[in-house]
């Protein structure tokens, strides 16, 4: 019976199981990382505090992480600035120009509904108004004769 249910799943299902499943390993990667890293901190405390330990050389080392770490920042931060850069010469060279586009087509539309609207739809809208009021006149003079030949 499951391999008719996986004959029958589609690739877009099957693509989704695989992402699932893909995220939930992340998932579970990442907590055990984060228990690991926990473990070696309480570990590391725990080795400073017994006596007899040589924190002058475990100082130094920190000293020397926290330069590297620093300089991480200042490589990341560096690499931010670029990124910035890019995105605004991107929106300045090819997305002005494409919002300037866009504007001057919806001028151009409202200018032809604005046209339109008064070269056709009035001069239609004008006529059906005088049809409509000589179709009145007709029947009622219509209505009138009809009267005045009864009595």
């Amino acid at each position: 019976m499951m391999a008719e249910e996986q004959t029958t799943k589609s690739p877009l299902t099957k693509a989704t199981d695989k992402t699932k499943r893909s995220s939930n390993r992340l998932l579970w990667v990442l907590a055990g990382g984060g228990v690991l890293v926990l473990a070696l901190l309480i570990a590391f405390v725990v080795y400073l505090l017994s006596p007899g330990t040589p924190t002058d050389r475990i100082r130094d080392i920190f000293i020397i992480f926290m330069a590297l770490e620093g300089l991480v920042i200042g490589v990341a931060l560096l690499v931010l600035v670029v990124q910035l850069a890019v995105l605004i010469n991107l929106i300045q060279h090819e997305l002005r120009p494409i919002l300037d586009s866009t504007t001057q087509t919806v001028q151009t539309l409202q200018g032809t509904a604005t046209f339109l609207s008064e070269h056709v739809a009035e001069p239609v809208i004008k006529l059906n108004e005088t049809v409509a009021a000589l179709g009145a006149i007709v029947t009622a003079l219509k209505f009138v004769r009809g009267r005045s030949k009864k009595q």
